[in-house]
């Protein structure tokens, strides 16, 4: 019998280097398959385009914005998915803060020059206090918003968040709701309260992140990950 497949879905500017810890270390209970969402821009285009790269049943990770996608997914085709993962993001729409925030950057990548987008200050959000002078960490996050580059970040970034809380309940695959402790983007109470809808979800608050828990915390990841197939 084949392994099951495990689609892993990134964040905002990331691409398949956020998961490379979680890809071999899920190598041998499945086979990883991390989605591409740089393309789309609703979250029902990039639900589509994961799911006809999909086996007809997979087990389900997302991580920020791909755990929107994966939100989508569930209310698409929640027949397909045997396991689901949410990690490190939410079911609730922008607070208005949060909009003005978001087309302030959007005016920072569409301005001429160098984009990396990932400076210190966004380190200092993204990152646990222990983790936020990691030059590893940084360059490789910083790395992967230079491949995907502005045009990505713009389409991602005008993707709108919905109210995703009524469709939550209907969810009934074992599931795994995860954050960082120090994730001030989508903090662990926003998680508790995403775990109360979800009937039976396994709750998993990882002390040492912020919101980058694959990368920050990549082996605590793996081994969440390998309890949500067991159940």
């Amino acid at each position: 019998m084949s392994l099951p497949q495990f689609v892993l879905i990134p964040g905002l500017l990331n691409d398949a280097d956020l998961w490379r810890d979680q890809v071999s270390g899920l190598a041998g209970v499945a086979r990883p398959l991390v989605a591409d969402i740089t393309r789309g821009n609703t979250l029902a285009e990039l639900a589509e385009t994961v799911l006809a790269a999909s086996d007809d049943r997979f087990a389900l990770a997302g991580f920020s914005l791909g755990g929107l996608v994966a939100q989508e997914i569930m209310r698409r085709a929640p027949e397909r998915v045997t396991h689901l993962a949410l990690l490190d993001t939410t079911m609730l729409p922008d607070t208005p803060e949060r909009v003005a925030e978001r087309r302030r950057l959007l005016a920072m990548a569409q301005k001429p020059g160098r984009f990396h987008g990932f400076g210190n200050k966004l380190a200092a959000s993204y990152l646990a206090p222990e983790n936020q002078a990691n030059r590893e960490m940084i360059a490789r996050v910083r790395a992967m918003t230079e491949r995907l580059g502005p045009e990505v970040f713009i389409r991602q970034n005008r993707i709108e968040r919905p109210d995703s809380r009524s469709s939550l309940p209907r969810i009934t695959c074992p599931t795994l709701v995860l954050c960082g402790r120090h994730d001030v983007l989508t903090p662990p109470a926003l998680h508790e309260e995403m775990a109360e809808l979800i009937p039976g979800a396994e709750r998993v608050i990882l002390d040492h992140s912020g919101h980058l828990t694959p990368i920050e915390q990549p082996e605590e990841v793996i081994s969440a990950l390998h309890d949500l197939l067991s159940r």
